[in-house]
């Protein structure tokens, strides 16, 4: 319970981050394991528009975690450990 009136905006302050937090953090995740999934359709069947549409995915995913990086979601390291790891599972396929 809050004792003054700072501390009832600090507790609003941090309800709306938590929220805006959580929809880049499951935003990504989602993102993520659909490109997962499709890089591994394209692992079976090596089309260039499935490469095409890869890519395209991966500049979202990419966009969203800067996004989230210049918002103070995520950790400068976090970000770009996601990212080279989207790139190297792509790079692999």
């Amino acid at each position: 319970m809050a004792n003054n009136k700072s501390a009832e905006k600090r507790i609003r302050t941090n309800e709306r981050n938590r929220l805006q937090n959580r929809l880049y953090k499951s935003s990504i995740r989602t993102l993520t394991k659909k490109f997962l999934k499709d890089l591994e359709v394209y692992k079976e069947s090596k089309t260039p528009e499935q490469k095409e549409k890869l890519t395209k995915m991966l500049g979202a995913v990419y966009s969203l975690i800067d996004k989230g990086t210049k918002r103070n979601v995520f950790h400068p390291n976090t970000a770009a450990r996601k990212k080279a790891q989207l790139s190297a599972s792509l790079k692999s396929a």
